[in-house]
């Protein structure tokens, strides 16, 4: 199943500085989900100045808990970067 994630960052003061402390973390479990196949593109969304303010993610998992089991484990969920997150199961145009 494929589905698309989009994630809000919270909006504190501190949350620009939660984000890139837990990127490196973030981004090195993105590289593992490329690996085996989970993780099929996504990216960080921007406000208008193009600062950094929530995540959206192409991901293909069996089945939705599968997912949301991920997303509970990833380092910006553990620190209280992405405040808010949306799932919807999508079927993307295939690329091959």
């Amino acid at each position: 199943m494929q589905f698309v994630v989009t994630a809000l960052d919270y909006t504190d003061a501190d949350a620009l500085n939660r984000r890139m402390g837990n990127r490196e973390q973030h981004l090195a479990v993105v590289r593992k989900l490329i690996m085996d196949g989970h993780f099929l593109s996504g990216g960080a969304i921007l406000n208008d100045d193009g600062r950094m303010i929530g995540s959206t993610l192409h991901m293909e998992f069996p089945a939705r808990a599968d997912l949301d089991a991920q997303l509970r484990s990833d380092p910006y969920v553990v620190g209280k970067v992405w405040e808010k997150i949306e799932v919807r199961q999508v079927k993307l145009v295939p690329l091959k």
